[in-house]
């Protein structure tokens, strides 16, 4: 979060989505009534050491990882927040003061602190205890995360229970002390919610996350008809593909085929991180593949796509835009689209904390291609990764500062030109139509307009609705 935003928040005061803690004294139990509460309505920003004015009064910089430290201990521990939940608090400096962002996301889940419930109304943290408001949540929940939707009718006959010797020891391998190990096979998947409860139909069930992780080809066919992955090769037929495979079972099998795809026309570059040889390919490619299995909305038609080419290979699926822009790690807002299967994915092992892929992804693919990658929040979810099969992290770093800066000035030229282009013909489109005519995101076309006016080239007529653009050069 940037200072500006910050700033502007403070100012404003505490919402359904802010809310203020001093913390003088550590951290208090209304801390965690207000994770709960956010975790219920529509997650939130929590800052500690700022009065409930929205005053900065700062906490002890030595002080501040352990109270870190003890805040994810007690939301990892289920007597207190129940289901547990991961969060990644993060310590800012504010006008010379130290104080703590925790974001707390939206979950698929009904929390409970110490088994009471709370919900978040206007700028309060409220009980829950009427069992029709209760069932309300639920709804709620089921219809923004469609991961939770019940099916009544599937049983474990439709599961690959055969997978959960494996998904134990891959729980195992991060964690020895995991508690999947001691759990039956019913307890795993009701622990991981895989198992829930259609509060609007009154039907219990497993739901479309444990099909979707779990489920035989079959189930997965009937429950979400147009889930497919198509993975792609087109170096040479760039019409159509030299290599084609079409990924239709669970997610966790679904990794593997693509994983393998990947190993089998990619690159692995040689690359030193501190003492041992790390795999720039694997990494690249479990970022991108995590995100498009795990993330993507499982209810669309549209079909995802994992396609390697000469210059770039990108993966897009179905999603649910939060933003309508590019993503970057400065403005980096992570929410998970499907949380249940992201924890599942998290609890194995091929994924991390929310938000890492973006980090890892920005640091790793300028050390595999010599530029950055482009992760686009559309309603078309993309992660483009630039290909250069000369480059060398060791031998380019010069060559791929001067190559990253005449593709940007490439770009810019370019998307210049189509926005003008379509403008000249378009004098009354909006923002939101010349991105989607050009295919760029609405927050590169804001960015491309300001400079267009700024250099002379494009001027405003009339009124913000009702005017319109005028091409001067």
């Amino acid at each position: 979060m940037n200072i500006t935003k910050l700033r502007d928040m403070l100012d404003i005061g505490e919402t359904v989505a802010v809310e203020f803690k001093l913390c003088s004294n550590g951290i208090e139990s209304d801390t965690y009534e207000t994770v709960c509460s956010f975790l219920n309505r529509f997650g939130g920003d929590i800052f500690l050491g700022v009065n409930n004015d929205g005053i900065v009064q700062g906490l002890s910089e030595k002080a501040a990882p352990n109270l870190i430290k003890n805040f994810i201990s007690m939301i990892s521990n289920p007597d207190i927040i129940s289901p547990t939940v991961y969060l990644s608090p993060e310590i800012m400096e504010y006008e010379g003061k130290t104080i703590i962002r925790i974001r707390v996301p939206p979950s698929s889940e009904v929390h409970r602190y110490k088994k009471v419930i709370y919900d978040r109304v206007d700028d309060a943290d409220v009980k829950v205890t009427a069992t029709g408001q209760i069932a309300q949540m639920y709804i709620r929940k089921q219809r923004i995360f469609t991961e939770k939707k019940v099916f009544p009718y599937v049983t474990e006959a439709d599961l690959r229970m055969d997978l959960l010797p494996r998904v134990r020891r891959m729980a195992l391998n991060r964690n020895p002390n995991h508690e999947w190990e001691k759990l039956s096979d019913q307890e795993l998947l009701r622990s991981a919610g895989l198992y829930g409860e259609d509060k609007e139909i009154g039907e219990k069930g497993y739901n479309l996350a444990a099909v979707m992780l779990l489920g035989k080809d079959d189930a997965i066919k009937s429950v979400s008809p147009a889930y497919r992955t198509d993975a792609l090769l087109r170096k040479v037929n760039i019409d159509r593909y030299d290599d084609r495979v079409i990924v239709q079972t669970n997610l966790i099998e679904s990794y593997d085929q693509l994983v393998m795809f990947a190993e089998k026309h990619l690159l692995d570059k040689f690359y030193i991180e501190g003492d041992s040889r790390a795999s720039l390919r694997g990494i690249i490619t479990r970022e991108m593949l995590v995100n498009t299995l795990a993330h993507r909305e499982f209810t669309s038609s549209y079909y995802a796509k994992f396609v390697i080419e000469k210059e770039r290979m990108y993966v897009e699926n179905a999603n649910r835009a939060v933003t309508g822009d590019i993503i970057t790690p400065d403005n980096l807002e992570p929410e998970s689209k499907n949380p249940c299967i992201a924890s599942f994915f998290r609890n194995i092992w091929l994924a991390d904390e929310l938000g890492s892929g973006v980090r890892r992804l920005y640091h790793y693919v300028p050390r595999y291609s010599g530029m950055d990658p482009e992760i686009i929040d559309d309603d078309i979810f993309r992660i483009i990764v630039p290909l250069d099969d000369e480059y060398s992290y060791e031998v380019g770093k010069d060559k791929a500062q001067i190559k990253r800066s005449l593709k940007r000035n490439d770009d810019c030229a370019l998307n210049e030109n189509e926005i003008l282009e379509y403008l000249t013909t378009h004098p009354r489109a909006t923002q939101v139509e010349i991105a989607s005519a050009i295919k760029k995101s609405r927050r590169t076309v804001q960015d491309v307009i300001a400079r267009l006016k700024q250099s002379g080239k494009l001027d405003r007529e009339g009124a913000k609705k009702n005017g319109a653009w005028i091409v001067t050069r």
